[in-house]
Formats: structure tokens, C-alpha cells, sequence
């Protein structure tokens, strides 16, 4: 990074826990870090003392001349998605995205980057109460709610509120490598990468305690054998349920379907062999169980929209 200013908006109203995510991710002094870490800095997009949920007041750093100097703009939800966005906000932003800045909300707050215009013709996410609204308000828009967060390189969304602590440690793990995010995410126990989507989250992860108890032994033995084969009708029998029974529970219990399940732990699985190995793609599509590096690789672009190669340049120093 060329300019490790992060400016967080600040807000009356401001929503408390996604502007909490963007101070401690990269507000907090971190000196293991070294002196190229982020610096960071609060602007309010309204004059005088500002209001947060829960009864918090505060002052701020600056106001919107801050985000001319900033190298990222986070966007720590809005105060609804009805309310309207000042004109003056939305020519900030579009200003900095053309000058460079990289732009990122949490939750809420794609609304505004919705109203800037600066979401069109992108994928974008946010919470799953909020897709349909903004899938029909903003039809230009690729909304996909599944997914926790996407990366489109200068413009970052991001789920409901937790998933802004994955969308920012994924933003520490580009600029500084899985180390460093893997440092942070345990300074707030919390895992450096969730897999799988936020359909898993609207109702329960396992809905009976039954379930957990036949379906967890499952789960580990697929993260432990990723390599193998496994068909719907293995994978009822491994748990004792027909393949119909099964499909039904799996979906509830995950919020997805066991080949949707088993791409996301594959290519978790591949990632990390990228970052942390230097195993070449043929050999990483074998122990993961593409069986090809065309495999992977088409999979790879698919779901993440890069290569295999360029994925390991960005968080290594080595090539494919």
C-alpha cells in the first residue's frame, strides 16, 4: 500500500458495533506490526458533536475533507435504509474512488454506496433482511446474498455486522499476508476466515441437538479427507439417514447443499495451501479433490473471481 490512511465515516446515529469493528481491526496501535501499519482517523459527515446507538456522544478527527487524504473509506453501516444519503457524502466518496481509495461497508451501509452510484453494474452484498430492499431499489446492482462479503478491488461489501470483522481481516490479508490477519484475528479470538455463506446464519446452524450429534463426525471426517470421493448416498450412510432424510437435514443444518458445502471446504482448503505451502496447483487439486489444476482452476475463477496463481502472489512472495 501506497497510502495506509484508513478514515472511518462517523455519523448521528452512527451504528455503534460496525464502527467498533473498524476502530479495533485498524484503529488500534499494533507496534508487532512494524511502523507500516494503518493509521487511522475519524470523519464526520455532519458539523458539531455526533450520537451513537446506545447512548454514546463523541467528537471526531475531521470532517469530509478527511477522506481526500485517506487510502480507505469504511462505511460502518447507515442509520437506515430508508434514510436519505447527504448529496455532499455521495460526491465525497465518488471523489476519493476516482482518485484511488478503496471504499468498504459494513451491513447497512452499501446503501450509501448504493446511492453514490458507485455499485453499479457490481456484485455487492449486505444483510439478508436488507437484499430484496436493494436488489429492487437499486436494479443495476448484482446484489448476492449469500455470501459474506465481496471484494471488487476498490469497492468492498460486506454482510450483516459480524461479517464486517471478516471483510476487514480479508482486507488486512491482502495488504499485509495471512500472517498478519492471522495476528489480529487472534488478538480478537475470533477464526481469520469463515467459510460458507450467510444463508447459514438466518436460522439455526443446527436446529436440534440430535442433529449436531450424528452431523458433526461427518463434517470432520469431510474436512479430514477432502482428497476422496463423496457422493450423497456415502455421505447418508457415513450418518445413518436414506440420502432424502439426509439432503433435507444437511440443508438445514448449513444453509446449503453438500456440493456447495464441499467446493467452500475445498477451496478453503486450497488457499491455504497457496499462502502457507509451496506446493504447486496440480499437487494442491490432488490433495483437495479437484483431481485437475483445470479443475481448480476454473473453479477458482468462478467463485473467486482470480487464479490460483494470482491468489499466491497477492498473500506470498512466490509464484505458481
Amino acid at each position: 500500500m501506497t497510502n495506509t490512511l484508513v478514515v472511518a465515516l462517523a455519523y448521528d446515529g452512527l451504528c455503534t458495533f460496525e464502527f467498533g469493528v473498524a476502530v479495533e481491526i485498524f484503529g488500534l496501535a499494533r507496534p508487532e506490526m512494524g511502523d507500516d501499519w494503518y493509521r487511522f482517523a475519524v470523519a464526520g459527515i455532519e458539523q458539531g458533536e455526533l450520537r451513537a446507538t446506545g447512548g454514546i456522544r463523541f467528537a471526531v478527527d475531521g470532517g469530509l475533507e478527511l477522506l481526500e487524504q485517506a487510502g480507505t473509506i469504511i462505511i460502518p453501516g447507515w442509520r437506515g435504509a430508508d434514510a436519505p444519503v447527504p448529496p455532499d457524502l455521495c460526491a465525497a466518496l465518488i471523489a476519493a474512488h476516482n482518485r484511488g481509495a478503496r471504499l468498504l461497508t459494513i451491513c447497512s451501509g452499501v446503501f450509501v454506496l448504493a446511492a453514490a452510484g458507485l455499485l453499479d453494474n457490481q456484485r455487492a452484498t449486505t444483510h439478508w433482511r436488507y437484499t430484496d430492499l436493494l436488489q429492487q431499489r437499486y436494479p443495476n446492482i448484482q446484489v448476492t446474498p449469500d455470501v459474506l462479503y465481496i471484494d471488487n478491488g476498490s469497492v468492498l461489501t460486506s454482510a450483516g455486522s459480524a461479517a464486517g470483522i471478516d471483510l476487514c481481516l480479508h482486507l488486512v490479508r491482502r495488504d499485509y499476508g495471512s500472517a498478519a490477519a492471522n495476528s489480529v484475528a487472534r488478538r480478537l479470538v475470533v477464526p481469520p476466515h469463515r467459510d460458507g455463506g450467510q444463508a447459514q446464519f438466518i436460522e439455526q446452524a443446527v436446529p436440534v441437538a440430535y442433529e449436531s450429534h450424528r452431523l458433526g463426525p461427518l463434517f470432520d471426517y469431510l474436512h479430514a479427507n477432502l482428497a476422496g470421493l463423496h457422493s450423497v448416498a456415502s455421505m447418508a450412510k457415513f450418518v445413518g439417514m436414506s440420502p432424502r432424510t439426509f439432503l433435507r437435514r444437511f440443508e438445514a443444518a448449513t444453509g446449503t447443499t453438500p456440493a456447495k458445502w464441499l467446493l467452500a471446504a475445498r477451496l478453503a482448503r486450497c488457499r491455504d495451501l497457496l499462502e502457507n505451502s509451496s506446493a504447486s496447483v496440480e499437487k494442491i487439486a490432488e490433495l483437495t479433490g479437484f483431481g485437475s489444476a483445470a479443475t481448480l482452476r476454473h473453479h477458482f475463477r468462478k467463485q473467486l473471481a482470480t487464479s490460483p496463481a494470482a491468489w499466491r502472489k497477492i498473500f506470498t512472495s512466490t509464484g505458481e
